[in-house]
């Protein structure tokens, strides 16, 4: 699996906005790619601005094919006025036999 955090300030004035749009993108990135097991945003409950993006994509193709798809493609380029800082950081499992397991016992 590749994992990825995407840490995200948003300016203020665009965050209603924002969170809609990212909405529908993390919704539409589940349910039509197979490769994509998990984008769950979340905003720091102090710092709203703050988002931060917990990806889970089954392997690095997936991440490649999600970048091209119609609905991330809308997300980025219609966000990106939006967008004060944006990084990106891969991760890695410090026990992935117990990550997977997370999936399962969610069901």
């Amino acid at each position: 699996m590749m994992v990825r955090i995407s840490e995200i300030e948003i300016l203020p004035e665009y965050l209603t906005e924002y969170n809609a749009i990212l909405k529908e993108e993390a919704a539409a990135s589940v349910e039509k790619e197979k490769g994509v097991v998990a984008i769950f945003p979340m905003r720091i409950r102090q710092e709203p601005t703050q988002i931060r993006i917990v990806e889970i994509y089954a392997d690095s193709a997936a991440y490649q094919a999600h970048l091209k798809t119609p609905h991330f493609q809308h997300y980025k380029t219609t966000t990106l006025k939006m967008v004060k800082a944006l990084k990106l950081i891969d991760m890695d499992a410090l026990d992935p036999k117990t990550m997977s397991a997370i999936f399962t016992k969610s069901n």
